[in-house]
């Protein structure tokens, strides 16, 4: 077996060889597009050919919104990994929310939040940022203002998670609907236990993410930063140095 070397640690390099495939499709999204496909067919049946273009166009985006890639997520125990793909739009140190406050949560203290939007053409799939138990899920109705906007924290509907380590550490993260999306869809419940980086839920059609990192840790992207869910490090744990960047 040959040895790679990643910094100064050797890795043993594995035997499987990574080959590009098309991304699955979620079961969750194969009745919406089985759905298009067949509205597209009824179209072309009845010669409505110029309405059966759009719908096969649509069709295909209904099926990519849903694609459910394979990710290669880092096995860091003092890191800390994007929830979703999308764009770093907001990093502000603000107070947790409510349903996650308190001392069994995450404090009464100001955390910095970094919010990761989506847009519809973004992978949808929501992964936890560490590892641990499932501690709380509250679903809170609301409105469907554009996700973009710092009040969306606040007034859109959402689902708050907080996940808790084996040592204590605690990450609170926020799914948040958008304009578009209607439906926040989970796949974990209090008491679960998950792996860094496993996949817990999906938001359809255009949303955000925030995440709330422990006091003590700065994140490590910059406004701009486009994410990738299970593999980009937002930040690591007790590293309390910010990362300057620019746009260019």
């Amino acid at each position: 077996m040959t040895t790679e070397f990643s910094g100064s640690q050797p890795v043993a390099a594995t035997q499987t060889k990574v080959k590009w495939s098309f991304p699955a499709i979620h079961p969750e999204g194969r009745r919406f597009g089985g759905i298009a496909a067949g509205i597209t067919l009824i179209f072309a049946l009845l010669g409505w050919s110029t309405l059966a273009w759009l719908m096969g166009g649509v069709t295909i985006w209904v099926f990519a919104f849903f694609r459910d890639p394979v990710r290669a997520v880092p096995q860091d125990d003092y890191a800390v990994i994007a929830p979703a793909d999308g764009l770093v739009t907001l990093i502000q140190t603000v107070m947790p929310p409510p349903e996650m406050a308190g001392p069994d949560k995450l404090g009464d203290q100001p955390l910095i939040r970094v919010s990761i939007f989506m847009s519809v053409f973004d992978v949808h799939i929501n992964r936890t940022p560490i590892g641990g138990v499932i501690k709380d899920v509250v679903y809170i109705s609301g409105k469907f203002i554009n996700a973009d906007l710092d009040k969306a924290s606040e007034d859109n509907e959402r689902q708050h998670i907080l996940v808790e380590r084996a040592d204590g550490v605690r990450i609170g993260f926020t799914q948040i609907a958008g304009l578009v999306a209607r439906r926040i869809v989970p796949f974990v419940k209090r008491g679960d236990i998950v792996a860094a980086g496993q996949r817990i839920g999906l938001i359809r059609f255009g949303s955000r993410v925030d995440v709330y990192l422990p006091a003590g840790t700065a994140p490590k992207v910059q406004l701009g930063t486009h994410t990738v869910a299970g593999e980009t490090v937002l930040a690591y744990l007790g590293d309390n140095r910010a990362m300057a960047g620019i746009l260019q």
